[in-house]
C-alpha cells in the first residue's frame, strides 16, 4: 500500500483498499454507515450501529485499517470545562470487548446532560469520529465520595446514570464527552480492546498510570488532601472520575501516537495495561507502550517479557516505564502501591515478589532495565535530544547528522543506559543527551537491542516523545516549547520504527545492534 509523505493514501491505493474492504470484509461494510445523521436535541434519541458480525481476526484488523479513511469530526474537542463539579463522570470498566455495554456514572450541576462517544484516530487529520450520542438525560449532583481510612482510598460510589452500548464500535481508544445543558464539558476515556493481536501492532494504554496520578477527591498515589506525600493514598480506585479535563494523561501522552499509528495504515490492535494477558499479546508483531506507563503488575511484566522472547518487538515511547510494582484488586478496579512504605504492605513477609515497592527496590529487586534496556534516572529535566548514530535505520529519511540537537525533547523524566544494573547486551545507544537533573549532571539515552527470538526493543529515554508529535502545530499545545523541526524528526523516526516493527521480528530484517556502551560509559 503506497502513501504520500504526509500519510495520505494515493488515489490508486485508496481505491484498492475500498475495493478490498467492499469485497472481502463484511465488518467493514457494517462500520461504514454513520450512526448519527443529525444533532439530537433535547428528548431526541440517537441512532446506534447494529452489532458487528463475527469476523476472523484478519477481517477485524482490516476493518480497523479501513476505519482511518472515514470522515472525522474536528468538533470532538471540549471548549468549556467550567468548575470541577460542573460535569464529571466515570465508567464501571476501563476497557470493554467490542459490543459489551459499559455503565456510566455522571454528576452535574445542570438539569440535563448528554454523552457523545468519539473514536480517536487519523480520520484525515480530524483525530476523531463520532460513533454514538445519547439523548438528553436528566442531570443530578452526586456526592464527593467516601474515604477508606486504612489506605486513604476515595470511592465515589455514584449511582448509574446510563448504559452506553458499544455494539458496532470498532476497536480503539475512545473519549466519551459529557456535555451539560449549561455548556460545560468533560471527558471520560474508554478503550474498546481487541480480542486478537496476531500480526498486529498492539497499542497499550496506561490506565493504571492514569489512575495513579488522579487527584479526584483530594487523593492520589502522590498526594493527600493536605498536599503532602505522607498523606497520599496507598491504593486508588477506578470508582471515581479523573481530575482536570477527565482524560489529561491520554490526551498528552497517548493521543498523538494513536493518530500517527492509524495514519500509517499498519494493522493495529488496542488494549490497556490492565489487560496484558498471554492471549491478548499472542502473535503480536509488536507491542507499543506509550508516553507514560509507570505502574505495572509483576504478572504483566512477565507476560510482556515472554512475548518479547517469543518474537514480538517492543517499543517504549516514554520514560520511567515499568518503574512501580503494583497489585490490582476488586476485579481490576483498585490499584495498590505502597512505594517506600512497603513494610506496611500486607504481602510483606509473605510474598516478597508481590510487595508493591519499586521494581528495583527491596524486598525483591528486579530493575526494569532487564526489559526496557534503560534505567530511570531522574526528575525533573529539560534538555536537548542529541543524536549520536545518525546512520541507524531508525533515523532514515530524517536528514540528521551526528551531534544534531532537538531542544526540550528530553524531559520531564528520563532514562539512561546504566551498565551497573541488569541490561541486555549487545545494546546500541542511538542518542546520548547531556542534562542537569536539578544540580546533578547526567545523560538521557535512546537505546535499541534485539533478543535471540529476533525481537527488537527500542526505548526513547524521554517522556516527551509522544508529546513531540504535536509540537509546533498551528493551534496545537505548546508542548514544552518544542518546535516543528522536532515534530518532523520524531514523526519520521516513529514512523520508521512502527513500519519496521510491523513486519515481524526486527532482528530478521534490520541491522543488528552494535554495542557501543563503552564509548559513553566507562
Amino acid at each position: 500500500m503506497s502513501e504520500t509523505d504526509d500519510g495520505r493514501l494515493s488515489r490508486r491505493s485508496f481505491l484498492g483498499v475500498v475495493a478490498a474492504a467492499t469485497a472481502g470484509a463484511s465488518a467493514c461494510a457494517n462500520t461504514a454507515a454513520e450512526p448519527v445523521t443529525a444533532e439530537p436535541g433535547p428528548g431526541t434519541s440517537s441512532a446506534s450501529e447494529p452489532p458487528l458480525p463475527s469476523a476472523s481476526p484478519s477481517a477485524t484488523a482490516e476493518s480497523v485499517r479501513f476505519e482511518r479513511l472515514r470522515p472525522g469530526d474536528p468538533g470532538w474537542r471540549a471548549r468549556s470545562y467550567g468548575p470541577a463539579e460542573a460535569i464529571e463522570g466515570y465508567c464501571d470498566q476501563a476497557s470493554v470487548l467490542p459490543g459489551h455495554p459499559v455503565e456510566l456514572r455522571v454528576s452535574t450541576t445542570a438539569d440535563r446532560f448528554r454523552v457523545t462517544a468519539y473514536r480517536m484516530g487519523w480520520y484525515g487529520g480530524a483525530e476523531a469520529r463520532r460513533v454514538w450520542r445519547s439523548e438528553w438525560l436528566p442531570g443530578r449532583r452526586q456526592g464527593r465520595g467516601d474515604l477508606d481510612g486504612a489506605t486513604r482510598t476515595v470511592h465515589a460510589n455514584w449511582r448509574r446514570s446510563l448504559t452506553v452500548p458499544t455494539a458496532g464500535w470498532p476497536e480503539g481508544a475512545y473519549l466519551l464527552r459529557l456535555d451539560s445543558a449549561k455548556g460545560h464539558q468533560r471527558y471520560v476515556p474508554l478503550v474498546v480492546r481487541s480480542t486478537d493481536a496476531t500480526g498486529r501492532t498492539l497499542l497499550v494504554h496506561a490506565a493504571t498510570t492514569w489512575q495513579a496520578y488522579n487527584q479526584w477527591g483530594g487523593y492520589s498515589l502522590y498526594y493527600g488532601r493536605d498536599g503532602s506525600y505522607g498523606a497520599r493514598s496507598l491504593a486508588v480506585s477506578f470508582d471515581r472520575p479523573y481530575d482536570k479535563n477527565g482524560a489529561e494523561k491520554f490526551l498528552v501522552h497517548e493521543r498523538a501516537m494513536v493518530v500517527l499509528a492509524e495514519r500509517l495504515g499498519i494493522p493495529l490492535a488496542y488494549t490497556t495495561n490492565l489487560d496484558l494477558t498471554p492471549e491478548s499479546m499472542r502473535g503480536a508483531a509488536s507491542i507499543v507502550f506509550l508516553g507514560h506507563d509507570e505502574y505495572w503488575t509483576p504478572q504483566a511484566r512477565r507476560q510482556v517479557t515472554r512475548a518479547r522472547d517469543a518474537g514480538s518487538n517492543i517499543a517504549f515511547l516514554g520514560a520511567n516505564t515499568c518503574y512501580r510494582r503494583i497489585r490490582v484488586a476488586n476485579e481490576g478496579r483498585l490499584v495498590i502501591c505502597y512505594k517506600d512504605q512497603y513494610a506496611s504492605d500486607p504481602m510483606y513477609g509473605r510474598r516478597p515478589a508481590e510487595v508493591t515497592a519499586d521494581f528495583r527496590s527491596s524486598p525483591a529487586p528486579d530493575p526494569e532495565s532487564s526489559l526496557t534496556g534503560v534505567y530511570y534516572d531522574g526528575y525533573p529535566a529539560d534538555a536537548p535530544y542529541v543524536v549520536t548514530n545518525p546512520h541507524h535505520w531508525l533515523f532514515e529519511g530524517t536528514g540528521v547528522r551526528r551531534g544534531d540537537a532537538f531542544p526540550h525533547l528530553v524531559g520531564v523524566e528520563y532514562d539512561r543506559v546504566t551498565p551497573s544494573v541488569p541490561t541486555p547486551r549487545p545494546i546500541e545507544i542511538l542518542a546520548h543527551s547531556p542534562l542537569m537533573c536539578g544540580n546533578r549532571p547526567s545523560f538521557a539515552d535512546s537505546a535499541y537491542y534485539t533478543t535471540p527470538s529476533g525481537a527488537g526493543v527500542f526505548a526513547t529515554g524521554t517522556m516527551r516523545w509522544v508529546e513531540a508529535l504535536m509540537a509546533g502545530r498551528p493551534g496545537g499545545p505548546r508542548a514544552h516549547d518544542m518546535n516543528a523541526r522536532t515534530r518532523k524528526f520524531v514523526t519520521k523516526t516513529t514512523a520508521n520504527l512502527l513500519r519496521a516493527f510491523a513486519r515481524g521480528p526486527a532482528g530478521e530484517h534490520r541491522a543488528a545492534p552494535r554495542d557501543n556502551v563503552h564509548a559513553f560509559y566507562a
